[in-house]
């Protein structure tokens, strides 16, 4: 005669040869019954683990066959059973090393179950449906509503209930980037350090993450990009945003003015007075030529029409290359260099 040991499926509260959703259902309705987040009894935690090794054996058709045939101490290699527990006399010694509650987290998908399956002051209703969905509203198979009347509880957290979770502000973090990438677009990695929680659903880790910025042509400063929910993870909150604002670095040569972008030719006193030829270079590695022979004042503009950066949208067209003068006036004359300018230039 087989010694069975521990009654797996009575610990699960099913008859033996229950089919796999059989178990399923058992094991949903006995660990949430059970859990010691909610069930505060005195030995509801090993209840919980017993729970969890009953399933992890009876959900696993090779453990249950041997369990089945040769019961506990078969399953897990007691001498007493004959040392072999297989039709071909091979041993096999299982024991339950896994966590009750990263199985459980890992049953309901990483989700709460609480929030739904748990009743007022947070007792489970025993003969609660926990397959559906409205039961845990009072509404077993919509039939709580009393001819659209009204329901027995109302939506929303309930008193004594679990509390709703709030979203963390956003994360704002500054993406800088060059002239010439926004020019012609670019593709930017953010490594990123978080906290997620781990299975239990309790404690967390550390994890690093690549988040990928796609930079398109012509993107202003000040555009942001939004990673929704990559902020740090804990059992009470909604993860933040995670947000980078595009900052402009500062260029040797140019500086930006909407799509515009501004470089600033230094020419003498003389060129401005006389005439001058100025080169100036663009974003993509050309240069123009500008040619003046009229009087350049200080400050004064001129554009070169399609030399700036793409319009962000429209990045076919582009803004213009704004070419600023910067007349250097020297620090002394000669007294002959004023004679001349004297008479040469107008009195007033």
């Amino acid at each position: 005669m087989v010694k069975m040991g521990k009654d797996y499926y009575s610990v699960l509260g099913i008859e033996k040869g229950a089919s796999e959703e059989e178990i399923r259902k058992a094991y949903r309705k006995q660990a949430l019954r059970y859990h010691p987040d909610k069930n505060k009894s005195a030995g509801a935690e090993d209840k919980f683990k017993e729970i969890a090794e009953a399933y992890d054996v009876l959900s696993d058709p090779k453990k249950k066959d041997v369990y089945d045939r040769f019961g506990e101490e078969g399953l897990k290699g007691n001498p007493t059973s004959g040392g072999t527990n297989g039709t071909n006399g091979t041993s096999f010694n299982y024991t339950f090393h896994g966590d009750p509650h990263a199985m459980f987290a890992e049953f309901f998908g990483a989700r709460n179950p609480f929030d739904h399956f748990f009743a007022r002051n947070g007792a489970v209703d025993e003969d609660m449906d926990v397959d559906d969905p409205f039961a845990g509203f009072g509404m077993g198979g919509m039939g709580g509503m009393g001819g659209m009347g009204g329901f027995p509880r109302p939506y929303g957290p309930r008193p004594g209930g679990p509390m709703e979770k709030k979203k963390d502000p956003p994360v704002v973090h500054e993406l800088r980037v060059t002239l010439e990438e926004v020019f012609s677009g670019c593709t930017k990695k953010m490594k990123i350090s978080h906290r997620r929680l781990n299975l239990d659903r309790r404690t967390t880790r550390s994890e690093d993450k690549i988040l990928t910025v796609e930079i398109r042509r012509g993107w202003k400063e000040g555009t942001k990009i939004t990673f929704p929910r990559e902020g740090d993870e804990t059992p009470t909150n909604i993860p933040a945003d995670v947000v980078f604002v595009v900052k402009d670095k500062p260029h040797a040569v140019f500086r930006r003015d909407g799509s515009d972008i501004v470089y600033s030719a230094r020419i003498s006193l003389r060129d401005a007075l006389c005439g001058c030829m100025v080169t100036a270079p663009t974003l993509d590695g050309r240069t123009v030529t500008l040619t003046s022979q009229e009087v350049v004042k200080p400050g004064m503009k001129r554009r070169v029409a399609g030399e700036g950066l793409p319009l962000p949208k429209s990045p076919e067209r582009r803004g213009d290359l704004v070419v600023e003068f910067d007349v250097h006036f020297p620090d002394k004359l000669s007294q002959s260099a004023r004679e001349a300018l004297s008479q040469a230039l107008p009195a007033s």
